[in-house]
């Protein structure tokens, strides 16, 4: 919206810390239908994915598909292992470690990830995703 002096003020969307953790419970329940359709439509139009196992950017829909289509032969499982939210005004990051467990292999991964999300009017949606695997053996 634009002021009375031609500045721009927007109308923040209270949100809870619970709520954001919530979108990646969404994020995962999306990979266990399987469809990348699906788990695409988590993210915003304008979004990067930049995946754990690509060395390539995913920046559109088609991009994200290719990828997650992927992603989900091996059935993953996401959980959560350390985290730390930051809400802002229509904007939220969710930090921290995770752990996938692969359903068809028994594999387990543990990585780094962030999520940026923006609230777009009617839902939360991720703008950004980075996955990166923990650089050091235990």
């Amino acid at each position: 919206m634009v002021g009375e002096q031609g500045t721009y003020t927007e109308v923040c969307k209270a949100v809870t810390e619970q709520e954001i953790a919530a979108l990646f419970d969404r994020w995962n329940a999306s990979l266990q239908t399987g469809d990348p359709t699906k788990v695409v439509q988590n993210y915003a139009e304008r979004s990067i994915l930049l995946p754990t196992v690509s060395n390539k950017p995913r920046l559109t829909v088609e991009e994200k598909k290719d990828y997650f289509h992927h992603f989900l032969e091996d059935r993953p499982s996401g959980r959560i292992d350390m985290r730390t939210i930051e809400l802002g005004c229509n904007t939220a990051v969710d930090a921290g470690l995770y752990t996938f467990t692969f359903a068809k292999t028994g594999a387990s991964v543990s990585g780094r990830y962030s999520y940026t999300y923006r609230w777009n009017g009617s839902e939360w949606l991720i703008t950004s995703h980075h996955s990166s695997a923990m650089p050091e053996k235990e």
